[in-house]
């Protein structure tokens, strides 16, 4: 019984840290006079000497808002599971979009009967304003001394797997891989950052809120243009995929793997 006990009070403990959001510290970036609300979680035992690997991680279109915390809903624990921390030390960049706003550029007609359910990706020259303040940290981090250029990763569930593709195109050779999550994208700008750059797709089968074809149609213009793909199609789940995503015992390791040339 003791056993049993011990082995009990190890699983709340454990769960309890991976769910500890405390452990992400607020912070905003300011540009002009607009401000991006975005949390930071350092790496286990953070040594100022060394460099570290960063990982961006765009939340879906539930999390957005002005409370800076919303956004760790989904996946913030991986990242704070005690084994992953000492394992896969990174900084971890959690930005948080306004209410108002969207990572990606896109048209959407909920109503049209299309195999992609409405999703149109306008790529505008210019990007939304959260995506571009998100642009614009992610270099303000790359320029300190403690970030190892060469790994840096971008991923992204629903609306943050959009925001996820649009951040590739828009930042060529910026980042060492990503990993959109029941998202989609433009396929006629895979040719500007594809050949060569690793990517895992992941998409649930019976997704009623973004249709899988989302996902396929990329997966088939990464592989034409030479990406490196990874593809994990989920039978009978629906949107939230990225539960399935953040479980893969793999995923971690198949990140931090990948390194910029």
């Amino acid at each position: 019984m003791k056993v049993i006990c011990s082995i009990i009070t190890l699983l709340i403990v454990g769960i309890a840290s991976a769910q500890d959001s405390s452990l992400y510290k607020r912070e905003q970036f300011v540009h002009g006079k607009d401000t991006l609300n975005y949390r930071i979680l350092y790496p286990s035992k953070y040594d100022v000497d060394k460099k570290y690997p960063l990982i961006l991680l765009l939340h879906g279109a539930g999390e957005r808002g002005n409370d800076n915390n919303a956004q760790l809903k989904w996946g913030g624990g991986l990242f704070t599971d005690s084994v992953n921390r000492v394992e896969y030390p990174a900084f971890v960049i959690f930005p948080q979009c306004p209410a108002e706003d969207f990572w990606a550029n896109i048209k959407r007609e909920p109503g049209k009967k299309d195999s992609l359910g409405g999703f149109a990706f306008t790529n505008s020259k210019e990007p939304r304003k959260a995506l571009g303040l998100v642009s614009m940290l992610v270099d303000s981090l790359a320029q300190t001394p403690q970030i190892n250029t060469k790994k840096m990763y971008v991923g992204g569930l629903s609306m943050g797997g959009m925001g996820t593709f649009e951040m590739l195109w828009r930042k060529p050779k910026f980042f060492a891989a990503a990993f959109p999550i029941c998202g989609g994208g433009s396929p006629e700008k895979v040719k500007i950052y594809a050949k060569g750059f690793p990517v895992w797709v992941f998409h649930g089968a019976a997704d009623p809120v973004v249709p899988v074809s989302n996902s396929r149609i990329m997966v088939k213009a990464l592989k034409a243009a030479g990406a490196k793909v990874k593809y994990s199609e989920y039978p009978g789940v629906g949107h939230d995929s990225w539960n399935n995503a953040f479980a893969e015992p793999g995923l971690l390791k198949w990140l931090f793997d990948q390194e910029a040339k």
